[in-house]
């Protein structure tokens, strides 16, 4: 029962010393804080601070980290077979979990994602949702059928999706986790083209492998 109890103290204690340099990195950036910024803010002891952390540097990646942990968790329940048989659409469960968790942890989120934030943790996630999940789905296509080079799908994909979750945070998260998770899903699957209700007015012929329209 103590070592629960240590277990519980520690997670409140570095959730607090996170909330505190989400909340000063809002009001002074980054690189200005200082250690005994984060420790008032979190009202505790440098002592305390450094038991769990090097330096801000070393909190900000612990606490990137912590997020890519956890995301890791959902994208096992993401198998990239679901993607190819389309059971997204009818069961987007492991989705909602996704935004939810995205939700639940949203100031840290927004602010770090954002303008504020960490430039190279957006490139981690980018790597993090093509290493976990799309180069699996993709081994599962028929390349040859491919219009365009696999590698700047991943890179559209990547962007698209992260610039979706970006939108929804720096919008209040207005739409529910469930309405996001189907809306990613139905532009992952028909494309934008499709979902905008453009399809049927725009139907270019492709000539020959030439990629020019006729």
């Amino acid at each position: 029962m103590s070592d629960q109890k240590t277990d519980r103290r520690i997670i409140r204690t570095k959730r607090m010393i996170r909330d505190a340099l989400t909340h000063l990195m809002e009001e002074k950036g980054f690189e200005r804080i200082t250690v005994r910024d984060l420790t008032e803010k979190a009202d505790i002891n440098r002592g305390t601070f450094y038991l769990h952390y090097q330096d801000k540097y070393d909190l900000l990646k612990k606490s990137e980290d912590e997020i890519i942990q956890e995301m890791k968790e959902f994208f096992k329940e993401l198998k990239p077979k679901m993607l190819v048989d389309s059971q997204l659409l009818n069961d987007p469960i492991p989705l909602v979990k996704l935004f939810e968790y995205i939700k639940e942890n949203a100031q840290f989120m927004k602010l770090i994602l954002g303008p504020k934030g960490d430039p190279a943790f957006q490139v981690r996630i980018k790597q993090f949702m093509r290493t976990n999940f799309l180069e699996k789905a993709m081994k599962n296509l028929n390349h040859e059928s491919l219009l365009v080079p696999i590698e700047h799908l991943m890179a559209y994909v990547t962007s698209a999706h992260l610039g979706v979750i970006q939108y929804w945070l720096e919008n209040g998260m207005q739409q529910p986790p469930q309405e996001m998770a189907s809306t990613l899903i139905k532009i992952s699957y028909f494309g934008p083209v499709y979902v905008a209700g453009l399809k049927e007015e725009l139907k270019p012929q492709i000539d020959g492998g030439s990629g020019e329209a006729t």
